[in-house]
Formats: C-alpha cells, structure tokens, sequence
C-alpha cells in the first residue's frame, strides 16, 4: 500500500499568526490545518493502536531566509512554526520555495518510506505552495493540493482568493489534483 506525505507548507508566525503580517485568510488557515491535523493524527494513532502502518506520514515544511531577505530568520518568533510536530512527525527547512529543491535527498527518503502521494496546504499559494507541489510532480509523486487550505497576501490588483485560484488553475493543467479540504479523507 502506498503512503501519504501531508505537507504542511510554511504556516509560519510572521504569515499565519502574527496580526500585523498575516496574511488576510490567517484565520481560515490556521482553522483548517487545526481540523486536517486532527483528523491526520487520529488515522494514524488509530492505526498505531491495531499494530498497523497507519499509511500517513506528517512533514511539516519550515521556510529559512537570511535577514536581508525577509523576516524568516532561523530562531526567531517570525519563523516559528504554529503547529508543533509531534513525535515522529518530521520537520524539513527549506531556503528555496521548492521543498524539493531545498532537500535533493528527500524524495529518496519519502519513496524509501514508500510515500507515493503528498498531499499539500499551507502559505504562500502563489510561491512555496506552487513550487513545492510542482517539486513533487516532477519528482514523481502524485500531488493532492487541498483546496481552502492554502492562501497568501493580496497581490497587486488580485485578492488572495483570486491568486488561490488562478494557482489551483495552474496546478491542475500540470496534473495536481484539486480536493476540497473538508473532504479530504487521509
């Protein structure tokens, strides 16, 4: 059987909780990925507790900038995560919007777990979001976007919600499926 990596892109203090960075859908955000790593986590403590191999594995992605290029300085408040891993819950930083990139190794890792799906939601749709999703097409995986659980800032003459979809547009012409998050079943 084929495992799921569910990716839990760069939700992030400075973008998902901070009120004076977030980004405008911080809310609906951070109220999703409450729900999806609920439901991620009760699969898998389920599954641990029959014996079994719960089929899911949980990679929360951490973005790093130097301190000239933005405020997701290792170690400090901005680049904490929001949802903390638990044990046996794997934490991947990243310097390039691509997680893939980031991490030459990790596709390796992730298919020697015997990972055939990542499933992805997070922040920034448009940038980290996209280019992890595509990183993952073409290193060979099939790709779930969540839908409604990815966003970013409003851009020049396009709200965020319009940026969400134009990228889901993208991503989907390029073979990612779309899945609405509330029904997206680990």
């Amino acid at each position: 059987m084929s495992r799921t990596g569910l990716f839990v892109i760069d939700i992030q203090a400075d973008m998902a909780s901070d009120p004076s960075t977030e980004i405008p859908h911080a809310s609906r955000i951070r109220d999703a990925a409450t729900q999806i790593l609920a439901k991620a986590r009760t699969t898998i403590d389920s599954a641990r507790a029959k014996n079994e191999n719960p089929g899911l594995r949980i990679v929360f992605v951490q973005h790093e900038e130097q301190p000239e290029e933005g405020p997701l300085v290792k170690g400090t408040m901005a680049w904490e995560l929001v949802f903390k891993p638990r044990e046996g819950e794997e934490i991947v930083g990243k310097t390039t919007r691509d997680t893939f990139e980031s991490n030459p190794g990790l596709a390796d890792r992730l298919r020697e777990d015997g990972v055939g799906t990542v499933v992805a939601f997070g922040i920034q749709s448009e940038a980290c979001v996209r280019s992890t999703c595509k990183g993952a097409l073409k290193a060979g995986f099939k790709v779930l976007l969540l839908r409604g659980a990815h966003s970013t800032y409003d851009g020049k003459g396009k709200g965020a919600v319009d940026i969400e979809r134009e990228v889901e547009e993208e991503l989907g012409r390029e073979g990612v499926e779309m899945v609405d998050w509330e029904g997206w079943e680990p």
